[in-house]
């Protein structure tokens, strides 16, 4: 099998974020926030996840899928939610969003949840996701798999668009993701088991 080389994953990247600055200037974010957390809560509720458990999310730059609601909505439901800080490796430290003083809790914090919301430029169809570059998720999972916490679900939040048909470069570090959120619904894909989702693979929810 013939795994795919970095500047093939540039490539791509570039593709997918030209792609992503062209489906923010048509979407409108401020209708799209509410719509994004309702179906990430609707999610949570069938994994059975609320008050006292532990979320990550992160704080969402201007063109990506917009968080505010999100982190605000798990807040209210006494759901703890922990956002990244980058680390100059590009590992993640890790601060509860709640906290104004942002006091770092270190990179095991993640060990804590219950669920991973993690950014992303595109998924496919079985699960791949393509994120920045930077490999700082990658880290995160890793951290997860060798805690034997790895069959933590890890859910990615992208716009409507950005689940894709056609395959993404496939590194043997990667690990799929269970599903994929958009402001439109919640899409389980193949890697999702039960009970954590009622649908078959693919459904949107």
């Amino acid at each position: 099998m013939t795994h795919p080389t970095a500047a093939d994953k540039r490539l791509v990247r570039a593709q997918r974020r030209e792609e992503r600055r062209r489906i923010t200037a048509a979407r409108d974010l401020d209708a799209d926030g509410p719509r994004l957390a309702a179906h990430v809560l609707d999610l949570l509720d069938r994994l059975g996840i609320g008050a006292g458990a532990t979320v990550t999310a992160y704080e969402s730059t201007p063109i990506e899928p917009p968080t505010a609601d999100l982190v605000a909505m798990l807040a209210a439901r006494d759901v703890r939610v922990l956002v990244p800080i980058t680390l100059p490796d590009l590992d993640l430290d890790w601060c509860d969003a709640g906290d104004p003083d942002r006091t770092t809790l270190g990179p095991d914090a993640v060990l804590a949840a219950n669920v991973v919301l993690a950014p992303g430029l595109s998924v496919d169809g079985g699960g791949t996701r393509l994120g920045q570059g930077g490999g700082c998720y990658d880290r995160v999972l890793a951290r997860l798999a060798a805690a034997g916490r790895g069959d933590v679900p890890v859910v990615t939040l992208l716009h409507p668009g950005e689940l894709l048909a056609d395959p993404l470069p496939l590194e043997p570090h990667d690990r799929a993701v269970d599903a994929v959120v958009t402001a439109d619904g919640c899409t389980a894909l193949p890697v999702s088991t039960p009970p954590w989702t009622a649908d078959p693979p693919g459904t949107p929810a």
